[in-house]
């Protein structure tokens, strides 16, 4: 459709019609399963520090319904548009349907640039951009959580804002907010620590040895940091980070607890003194043993696929691989592919464990959090190998497949009203 004319989108469609080729899924049942149920465009005008008004443009798309709310991140980033969102929100429908939770797809996000705002600036705009989708969002409806540049304050504001609309306080309305107000103990590093988790698990198919294995890692935000932090205490060196300002190498190994020292001073890992400067496109291409796209979409096209030089790659972003590099990896069997609706699922896993919290009032330590959401990765990992090695296609087929199959059977079973 041309309301969601992206290139994101587009290839989340051609992901789609690839698996629903696979699954012989009718032609047409096949809108129905790829097109969003909703999407929201909204004007977010606010008052800007210096007098000023400024009109933003807000975006929230929902996937489908079919198996309970939706759920999905927040993200405010200067290119955000409606057919971005659009694709991160049908990914987010396969990858809960992968991992067995009761949630469709969404994802919401604002154009803005939130390094050049102040924090009461983006307190304005989130509480706008709240009450502007109040009546399309509620714990049974859409539940939102934090994604590029949001953070757990920005849903304790989004909380807040739709607790005093409502004349109570509904916690369970987002996760990924601070413990204080209802979060949960261990949703922060959830997506890092399982991105971690399952590398650890495909250096066991390939038989690497983490005391000998190198990382790079693509994004030291709150994914990538977390997930660099992880595979430092299973034994991995890691050899080479980036942020949004450059990267950094060196392959005798980061000391992660110095560059975090030089990260609070500075804001940025750029200009770490123990470490040789590159450019994002030498990072992706230095050999390693595993590599970890966490940053944006795209980032391994035609152009790179064929020279990324890696044992395990673990796609902690969403749609960090084109289709075109897609093909080209998998004529690269020496590459393991952890594909990104199941490496990067922990954190939606955890936020559904936040939910539960909340509409339970009661809570769990973080032993039991982490335990849990291991749990549900590990069966997760182990069905989709189960079937990409049984059926000879790749990881990311499996998953797609699996994902894909236990919507179309839902929306099968519920029939189509009226």
């Amino acid at each position: 459709m041309n309301i969601y004319e992206h290139p994101t989108f587009q290839m989340a469609c051609q992901q789609f019609e690839t698996v629903a080729n696979y699954l012989e899924i009718p032609l047409n049942d096949r809108d129905r399963l790829k097109l969003p149920k909703r999407s929201m465009i909204v004007s977010l005008p606010i008052h800007r520090d210096n007098g000023s008004i400024e009109v933003f443009t807000g975006y929230r798309v929902q996937h489908h319904l079919t198996l309970g709310p939706t759920k999905g991140g927040l993200r405010y980033h200067p290119d955000v548009a409606l057919g971005e969102v659009a694709a991160l929100a049908m990914w987010m429908s396969w990858k809960c349907a992968l991992t067995g939770l009761p949630y469709g797809g969404a994802k919401g996000g604002i154009a803005c640039d939130p390094r050049t705002m102040s924090i009461r600036e983006l307190e304005r705009l989130t509480r706008r951009y709240t009450q502007e989708m109040i009546p399309f969002i509620g714990p049974q409806i859409d539940v939102m959580a934090p994604d590029v540049g949001t953070n757990e304050q920005t849903m304790a504001w989004m909380m807040d804002t739709y607790s005093v609309h409502v004349g109570s306080t509904v916690s369970s309305i987002v996760t990924g907010k601070p413990v204080s107000v209802g979060g949960s103990l261990g949703r922060k590093e959830s997506t890092g620590r399982g991105v971690a988790y399952l590398v650890n698990r495909a250096m066991d198919i390939v038989h690497l040895n983490a005391s000998e294995a190198t990382a790079v890692v693509q994004g030291f935000g709150n994914v990538g940091s977390v997930a660099a932090w992880s595979l430092v205490r299973q034994g991995v060196k890691i050899i080479a980070l980036s942020d949004v300002n450059g990267g950094i190498y060196n392959r005798k190994g980061i000391d992660i607890w110095k560059l975090e020292e030089h990260i609070q001073k500075h804001k940025t890992l750029v200009g770490y003194s123990e470490a040789d400067a590159i450019t994002n496109e030498e990072l992706l291409l230095t050999p390693c043993d595993i590599l970890v796209p966490a940053a944006m979409e795209r980032q391994i096209t035609e152009k790179n696929a064929g020279q990324i030089k890696c044992r395990i790659l673990a796609e902690a972003a969403n749609g960090p691989t084109t289709p075109e590099a897609d093909r080209i990896l998998e004529q690269r069997p020496e590459v393991f592919v952890i594909p990104d609706i199941l490496c990067n699922a922990g954190g939606v896993i955890v936020s559904y464990f936040e939910w539960v919290q909340d509409i339970q009032s009661f809570f769990w330590s973080e032993t039991e959090v982490t335990d849990k959401l291991f749990r549900i990765l590990e069966g997760a990992f182990t069905q989709v190998l189960h079937m990409s090695q049984k059926q000879k296609i790749s990881m990311r087929m499996a998953a797609l497949a699996l994902g894909v199959k236990r919507v179309q059977e839902a929306k099968k079973v519920r029939g189509l009203f009226p």
